[in-house]
């Protein structure tokens, strides 16, 4: 089982090798929340941590035949570069719909990589197989005491950072990030509570909590890859029932929101995983009012292809972008009052969109649909209530 002394044993080796990273306060977010930024760690993410724990602690045969893991992306990294360092050989089995971004990476820290078509779960069951095969050691990327003790490093340093700390809230996956740094914490100061959160769509441990029992869970689509796991450890279920004192889970739109929060405010780029902590306290999942609250953005590798429509789905969450649609008469001049009642709303048009054949359109009328640029909610209504008392028809999905 997971102890304070292998913790602090793992801290103890990863001196040199992981980063300290910066334990930073966000006040445009609360004024007691402070982000634990491991996006800034070596490999942009908390697994090198957990992975060169690990690595360090192979005998010499297994060394020899090489190791294996599977990820979809932040631990392949953390492995490929561990394994690389102390003279490794190295084979990862990624999904085979991972960023691009990740998997380049990981080849380029020395991994050799296979691709493997489906989720976690299905490249797992690939790395199983060539284990029996090769002889290769396998990495579990959370079900394994020596990455739980590397990651929880991380909950030693926040006690370290900000001795005060009343709650700290964690992503999870498949559990190993929040064992370690739950199991830290707990150890040192059982007053502090530790939140997990998880992606709606996804949430394997959340309902695994609720049955009392390991649990699979139907796939599902999001934007946090990094915690895109359908079933949690064993080790891990365990050690959060023993510690974990509540989990919560957000919304696509809600992570979206706070990718875009933190790039704005904080001027740090957080993957979807990442940035599930932050959203939990945006959207009041976890009360940070009256409470040092510290978020662990766990990694900040985001495919650059995707970040665009992340901050578009942010954006229109919080009410910087609208999209309105409605009827105009088809002749002179409809479109151009149109525009100025618009244009005196204060909102920017980005795109317009004037189409005489529509299925919402009547002989003689145009559908005119506009993406604007707003300031908030509020305004959006104040938009759609100032074409409404003009005599305009808003066309809603």
């Amino acid at each position: 089982m997971l102890t304070l002394e292998m913790i602090q044993d793992a801290q103890a080796a990863l001196k040199g090798v992981a980063r300290v990273t910066p334990l930073n306060p966000a006040k445009n977010l609360g004024k007691n929340v402070y982000i634990k930024a491991e996006n800034l760690q070596l490999t942009g993410a908390f697994k090198l941590r957990g992975a060169y724990n690990k690595m360090r602690s192979l005998t010499p045969e297994e060394r020899e035949k090489g190791v294996i893991a599977c990820s979809a992306g932040n631990h392949a990294q953390g492995i490929a570069l561990s394994a690389t360092r102390l003279g490794i050989k190295s084979i990862i089995c990624m999904p085979a719909g991972a960023p691009i971004s990740k998997v380049e990476a990981t080849k380029n820290y020395g991994a050799e990589v296979v691709l493997v078509p489906g989720v976690y779960d299905d490249a797992a069951a690939e790395a199983g197989r060539l284990v029996q095969e090769k002889g290769y050691t396998f990495a579990h990327p959370f079900n394994d005491e020596m990455v739980m003790a590397g990651q929880g490093t991380i909950g030693l340093e926040i006690l370290e950072q900000l001795p005060e700390v009343d709650q700290v809230v964690v992503p999870i996956g498949g559990g190993g990030l929040i064992s370690g740094i739950a199991c830290a914490i707990k150890a040192l100061k059982p007053s502090c509570k530790v939140i997990g959160v998880q992606a709606a769509s996804v949430a394997s441990m959340y309902a695994s909590r609720k049955a009392g029992k390991v649990c699979t869970v139907p796939d599902g689509d999001t934007i946090a890859d990094g915690i895109h796991v359908l079933t949690p450890g064993t080790l891990t279920f365990e050690l959060c029932q023993k510690y974990v004192d509540e989990i919560v889970t957000v919304k696509e739109d809600e992570i979206a929101t706070a990718i875009l929060a933190l790039m704005e405010d904080q001027k740090t780029v957080a993957e979807g995983a990442g940035a599930t902590p932050v959203a939990a306290v945006m959207f009041g999942k976890v009360d940070a009012t009256n409470k040092k609250t510290v978020c662990v953005v766990s990694g900040g590798n985001v495919d650059v292809t995707t970040l665009s429509r992340i901050i578009t789905k942010g954006l229109t969450k919080t009410g910087r972008i609208a999209e309105i649609a409605t009827k105009v008469a088809d002749k002179p001049g409809s479109l151009i009052r149109l525009l100025q009642i618009v244009s005196n709303t204060g909102a920017n048009i980005i795109s317009i969109n004037h189409a005489r054949e529509d299925k919402h359109s009547d002989v003689g009328a145009c559908i005119v649909s506009m993406v604007l640029e707003t300031r908030n909610p509020q305004h959006v209504d104040d938009i759609e209530h100032e074409l409404e008392t003009n005599g305009y028809s808003l066309l809603r999905d």
